[in-house]
């Protein structure tokens, strides 16, 4: 999956601190829900992937390595990839995600958001006219 496949898809799961509006997670978090897609926290609001309401698409890890590891090694939930943001990569982790055949991309949902994002802040319904 690429980066713009990814942004096709609508539920997300960042992970890291959501609440600092100065850290990516919370620029990453504001910037899907804007968009319309459906988005959940985890580290700061939810304490576990677990606790996530609804299916999962793509997890975006925004949360160092060794935390990042922690709450995937724990997660019962399934998803469809992992987003590992710059930063948050490691080297245990990379090769637990590969052990365990989970696929994931090297990359940034800010600039997915960007590129690809949706235009408009909802798929639901139709998009009135501009005025």
């Amino acid at each position: 999956m690429d980066l713009k496949e990814i942004m096709n898809q609508n539920n997300f799961v960042v992970v890291g601190n959501t609440l600092s509006p100065d850290k990516y997670a919370a620029m990453i978090r504001k910037g899907l829900a804007e968009k319309g897609y459906t988005v959940a926290a985890v580290g700061k609001e939810l304490v576990s992937i677990n606790d996530v309401p609804f299916d999962i698409d793509i997890i975006d890890l925004c949360i160092n390595a060794k935390e990042g590891l922690r709450l995937l090694k724990e997660n019962r939930k399934s998803f469809k990839y992992i987003v590992i943001q710059p930063g948050a990569s490691g080297e245990e982790l990379v090769k637990w995600l590969g052990d365990n055949r989970i696929p994931y991309l090297d990359g940034c949902l800010l600039t997915g958001l960007a590129i690809y994002g949706r235009k408009h802040g909802s798929i639901r319904g139709p998009v009135p006219d501009a005025v």
